[in-house]
């Protein structure tokens, strides 16, 4: 059913000007995309100019720090990116974060704590006094399954963390490396291993020219023992990588990470990461007791060798050893002490028994995960510059010198 449709009625004409129908219509319309145009660019022009001004009044170390975390091919990414942490950087823990760190110089406190025949108790000493072991149990050994030192630390009632740290109240409060392993685990890193600085065949079956080439390429950070993972003819070990946060670090080199952990840390707070780590330690002093430090203070230690190869990323390296696959699940627990090149088997430490957990495997990680480490450390509140570099490895300590209480 259809409905009649009525006449529309006459209209008036029209005193609107119609483009379509105008004669200059054409031209009118060019003229007013060109102002747009012109407008446009001129804008255009004006926000990259702020762009490119606001990159150039970033910080540099703002700046340095974008770039290592990603590429930016887009100028407005790059800038908002730059910005961003540029204000992190202004509201970090230079500025945002009141108030002193607690931490700081404990270490100083510590190493002036005396004995009772007035000595100083944390101070290094002769290991054997008329042939009488006159310490106590050191640090790093031999961590081979099967392996126990002869120093009756079982009999003292000197027994090691078995559970994660975090479990036995304890916190990571540093970070540092030291150049080559000085653990040993047989087949994995030991006095064969190989590296960019020692060429296999190098060594004699004493070690003694192993020794001295180490020390020759390492000026005064002494090496110590290698992964076999390293290969001269694979790119991966071989390409330098770009570092921008580690001081003096080499791909195809082999490092031996330590986390040192307390129950006297700061733990959760800004003030958890030190440097010297002996400050992390101690931080809180009198939650400390001597008579059980080896549940109190315990270290974490993974052994790498580095590859340019980002397959072998891995992001949180500053928080502690990685547990995953085959990585940290062969642990050798023991007792021990704290190591570097002042002490050997003629001079020992006396920051001792503490808790070691030492992975035996040696495993791959890229370049660009210590970088990032070392990034992670910078933004700490604590100055941990002296921590970017790889410390001098330990010679591995003698079997009267090492505990008796492995736990594998």
């Amino acid at each position: 059913m259809s409905e009649e449709r009525k006449a529309a009625p006459a209209q008036a004409p029209s005193q609107v000007v119609h483009l379509s129908n105008s004669p200059s219509s054409s031209a009118y319309i060019l003229l007013i995309l060109s102002l747009i145009g012109i407008v446009s660019t001129f804008a255009l022009v004006c926000v990259t100019l702020g762009y490119v001004a606001n990159i150039e009044n970033c910080d540099e170390k703002v700046k340095e720090k974008v770039e290592v975390v990603t590429n930016y091919t887009h100028i407005k990414d790059y800038v908002m990116a730059c910005l961003d942490g540029r204000h992190n950087a202004l509201t970090g823990p230079s500025n945002a974060i009141t108030g002193e760190n607690i931490c700081a110089g404990v270490k100083y406190t510590v190493e002036g704590i005396k004995a009772e025949d007035g000595s100083y108790m944390f101070a290094n000493s002769q290991c054997v006094i008329d042939n009488i072991v006159d310490v106590m149990e050191q640090a790093g050994g031999n961590v081979t399954v099967g392996y126990r030192g002869t120093m009756d630390s079982v009999a003292r009632g000197d027994h090691p963390i078995e559970t994660p740290y975090w479990q036995a109240g304890l916190c990571p409060v540093n970070v540092h490396w030291h150049l080559g392993a000085e653990h040993l685990s047989v087949g994995q890193y030991d006095q064969n291993g190989i590296g960019p600085s020692t060429p296999v065949g190098q060594y004699d079956q004493n070690g003694t020219v192993e020794e001295r080439h180490r020390k020759l390429l390492g000026g005064d950070v002494r090496e110590g023992n290698l992964c076999y993972l390293y290969d001269p003819t694979d790119e991966t070990f071989t390409t330098e990588y770009d570092w921008k946060h580690c001081v003096d670090m080499h791909v195809g080199q082999t490092y031996e990470v330590h986390w040192p952990h307390s129950a006297a840390g700061a733990c959760g707070t800004p003030n958890q990461y030190q440097t010297p780590f002996y400050d992390g330690v101690f931080c809180n002093l009198g939650l400390v007791n001597l008579s059980i430090v080896e549940k109190q203070v315990g270290v974490q230690s993974q052994v790498f060798t580095i590859v340019n190869d980002e397959r072998y990323y891995y992001p949180d390296l500053m928080r502690g050893m990685i547990v995953d696959g085959t990585r940290g699940t062969n642990v050798t627990y023991y007792t021990g002490s704290t190591t570097g090149t002042t002490r050997d088997n003629d001079i020992c430490s006396n920051y001792a028994p503490i808790t070691w957990q030492v992975d035996r495997v040696c495993s791959v990680i890229s370049a660009s995960t210590f970088d990032k480490m070392c990034a992670d450390m910078k933004s700490q509140r604590d100055d941990m510059s002296d921590d970017f570099y790889a410390h001098g490895s330990r010679i591995t300590v003698a079997d009267n010198l090492a505990a008796n209480n492995q736990i594998w």
